[in-house]
């Protein structure tokens, strides 16, 4: 089971405005907060069979807090990947994401769509998030910077680190990832 944090913020958003500014101004959300959310995520039936997070833990404490929840559990991490891309080419990644509200994503160079700013699915406008504007982007590769990348080191010392190339082709970082991901039906 995928699990995305900022799925599950951008659902939550709508009704918790606190949540909306931060998401809008690219802070993260509170570690308390991004925990107990993610504990109760954990708590479903879907998630038995296993589970993968997708941002999260954020923090150094997040992972503190996410390991004594699966110590509890008796569940152990498998592997964490780190897909490494340079900030310039992040900047460039992010910004040229675009969205429709059917769900797809598109990229403007990347993955465009076959007219521009139309959804191939469902021929609806799309649209830009406002937190993929360059000024968030950059903030919220800052705050990266300082809050996240320390989880680099916390989780080499655990042993359950792979580093992966994010500036290889997207078909060669999702071999990679495959090798360590066993799917459970």
């Amino acid at each position: 089971m995928h699990l995305s944090t900022g799925d599950m913020f951008r659902e939550v958003k709508k009704s918790d405005k606190v949540i909306g500014k931060l998401l809008a101004s690219g802070q993260l959300v509170p570690d308390e907060i991004v925990v107990n959310m993610v504990k109760n995520r954990l708590t479903k039936d879907d998630v038995k069979k296993g589970f993968l997070l997708d941002g999260f833990p954020r923090t150094v404490k997040q992972a503190e807090e996410l390991d004594a929840m699966l110590k509890v559990e008796n569940i152990k991490i498998d592997v964490v990947f780190f897909i490494d891309v340079r900030f310039e080419e992040a900047v460039k990644r992010i910004v040229g994401r675009r969205v429709c509200s059917c769900g797809a994503s598109y990229h403007v160079t990347m993955l465009p769509p076959k007219e521009v700013n139309r959804c191939d699915l469902c021929d609806k406008e799309l649209v830009q998030r406002n937190d993929d504007k360059e000024d968030i982007v950059r903030d919220r590769l800052s705050v990266y910077e300082k809050q996240t990348k320390p989880l680099i080191k916390y989780y080499k010392k655990s042993g359950s680190l792979i580093g992966i190339d994010g500036l290889n082709s997207e078909s060669e970082v999702f071999e990679r990832i495959s090798k360590y991901i066993k799917v459970v039906v």
